[in-house]
């Protein structure tokens, strides 16, 4: 009994450790994005937003040292906390680039591509705090029961 607990534990480690290098990775791509080409995303950004160019570069570093910090031991609670709110607050911007239609380099311009990425919002939220543990939902740890 032991064993298989130590044995899923491990499994689970390495699956949180994959899932956090992936997420990393995403967040990292998508910080850099927003330093690059800020204007692309200004065309997405709600117009009740304020400071709106000023709002895109603040995210744009905080997803670079969100994406760093997930991948570090003493900062990677915090970081999927962080990363998990902020994907949640983003979310209006990717409704506003479905509906609106705007068009933007390298992402098609498709409900192909919308839809699932607007239904999948959730999944990446959860993501994120599960591979930081944050959560162990909807599985749970043999060693905490």
């Amino acid at each position: 009994m032991l064993v298989g607990l130590m044995t899923s534990n491990v499994a689970d480690d390495r699956v949180r450790a994959v899932m956090r290098w992936v997420i990393a990775a995403f967040y990292l791509t998508a910080g850099i994005a927003h330093l690059w080409a800020p204007d692309k995303l200004l065309a997405i950004t709600p117009s009740w937003v304020p400071f709106a160019v000023q709002v895109i570069f603040i995210t744009g570093v905080c997803e670079i040292a969100g994406a760093i910090a997930l991948v570090t031991r003493p900062l990677r609670w915090w970081a999927g906390v962080a990363l998990a709110l902020y994907a949640l607050c983003v979310w209006p911007a990717n409704f506003k680039h479905a509906i609106d239609g705007i068009a933007l380099p390298y992402i098609t311009n498709s409900w192909l591509y919308h839809g699932p990425r607007l239904a999948l919002q959730p999944v990446i939220i959860w993501a994120t705090l599960y591979c930081a543990d944050v959560i162990d939902w909807p599985w749970r740890r043999g060693d905490k029961a």
